[in-house]
C-alpha cells in the first residue's frame, strides 16, 4: 500500500476525533471558568471522545448480518459492532475512564487540576485513537468498520433486527441524557464561583511546614513566628487582603481586637503563595489571645472581623513567664 493510499484509508472518525480531543484541551485550558465555550468543549472531552477511541481499539470491525454471519463456516457470530452500539458504549466507556484519572492524577507531580485532567483525556484520547487506526487497517476491508449513518439509519427500516437498533437507539440517548445531566450537575456549581484556600502553619525542627506546629506558649513581648498560606482557586487573577489581628475572648465573644500586621498580595489562578511572618502579641503574663489571620478580596472592611471575612484561621498562644532566672 502506498503513502498516498494509506492516507485515503485513513478513518476519518478517529482522525476528528483525535482533533476534536486536541482542540477541546486548548479550549478548556485557554478560557475562564464559567465560559459557555469551555463547558461545551468539556463535554465531548469527558463524555464521549475517550470511550469511542478506546471502542476503536476493541472493535475495529463493524458487525455482519445474520446472513453474513452463517455464510462462513469457520465464523458463527459477528466479531463487531455497528455504529449505534459505539456511540452508547462511547458514553458508558468515558464514564468509566473518568473515575480511574480522577483517582490516578493526584498522586502524579501534576496533581487533579483542570488543566492536568483535560491534558489527560485529550493524551489518552489521541493515543487510543491512533492505535485504533492501526487495528482497523489491519482489519480485512470487507470486515473493517466505516462510519456510515445512512446504512445505520436504513436497518431501522429494512432489517430484520430493526427492533434490536431501534432499542440501541435508545439506550444512546438514555445514556447521552444521563452522561449530561451529570457533567452539567457537576461542572455548574463550579463555573459560578472558584475558592480561595487559606492555612496557617508552623515549623517542624527540621524547617518542614506542620499544620498545628505554631508555638502556642510564649513569654510576653515574644515574637509568634508563623506560615500563612493563601491558594487561589478563583478562576481569574486576584489581589488579596491579609489582617492579623490578636484577639481576647470572654465566654467565646471577641471583646478586644488589635491589629498585628495587613498585608496585601495579588496571585494568578491556580497558584499558592506563602509568607512568613512574625507577630508579637500584647499579651500580659498569664493570659490567653487568639491570633486570627482574617482574608479580603480587595480592601477590608473599616471593622474586619471573622465574620465578614472571605476566609479566616487562628491559633492561640498563652503568655506565660519562664521560671527560669
Amino acid at each position: 500500500m502506498t503513502r498516498f493510499g494509506a492516507v485515503r484509508e485513513y478513518p476519518v472518525d478517529l482522525a476528528v476525533v483525535s482533533i476534536g480531543a486536541i482542540l477541546a484541551y486548548v479550549i478548556v485550558t485557554s478560557f475562564q471558568a464559567g465560559s459557555t465555550l469551555r463547558l461545551l468543549a468539556t463535554f465531548p472531552l469527558a463524555l464521549f471522545l475517550p470511550g469511542y477511541a478506546l471502542i476503536s481499539v476493541l472493535f475495529p470491525a463493524t458487525d455482519r448480518t445474520a446472513r453474513q454471519a452463517t455464510s462462513r463456516a469457520i465464523e458463527t457470530r459477528p466479531r463487531g459492532i455497528d455504529l449505534v452500539e459505539r456511540l452508547g458504549l462511547s458514553f458508558a466507556l468515558s464514564l468509566t475512564i473518568i473515575p480511574i484519572v480522577a483517582i490516578v492524577l493526584p498522586f502524579t507531580q501534576w496533581g487533579f487540576t483542570t488543566a492536568s485532567t483535560a491534558a489527560t483525556l485529550a493524551l489518552l484520547t489521541v493515543v487510543l485513537a491512533q492505535t485504533g487506526v492501526v487495528r482497523r487497517l489491519r482489519t480485512p476491508t470487507e470486515d473493517r468498520f466505516i462510519v456510515s449513518p445512512i446504512a445505520s439509519l436504513a436497518r431501522l427500516r429494512g432489517d430484520e433486527n430493526a427492533a434490536i437498533t431501534a432499542s440501541s437507539v435508545v439506550l444512546v440517548l438514555a445514556i447521552g441524557l444521563a452522561a449530561g445531566a451529570l457533567i452539567i450537575g457537576f461542572l455548574v456549581p463550579m463555573s459560578t464561583g472558584g475558592f480561595t484556600e487559606l492555612a496557617l502553619y508552623g515549623e517542624s525542627d527540621d524547617g518542614e511546614l506542620v499544620a498545628g506546629g505554631i508555638e502556642s506558649e510564649i513569654e510576653p513581648g515574644d515574637a509568634v513566628p508563623m506560615t500563612v498560606s493563601v491558594d487561589n482557586q478563583e478562576g481569574e487573577e486576584t489581589t488579596y487582603t491579609l489582617v492579623v489581628q490578636e484577639q481576647r475572648l470572654e465566654d467565646g465573644t471577641v471583646v478586644e481586637r488589635t491589629q498585628l500586621d495587613v498585608f496585601e498580595t495579588t496571585l494568578a489562578d491556580n497558584t499558592t503563595e506563602t509568607s512568613e511572618l512574625s507577630v508579637t502579641p500584647t499579651a500580659a503574663d498569664g493570659e490567653d489571645v487568639r491570633i486570627s489571620v482574617l482574608l479580603f478580596h480587595g480592601e477590608p472592611p473599616a471593622e474586619p472581623t471573622n465574620e465578614n471575612a472571605a476566609e479566616d484561621t487562628y491559633t492561640w498562644v498563652t503568655a506565660e513567664e519562664s521560671d527560669d532566672e
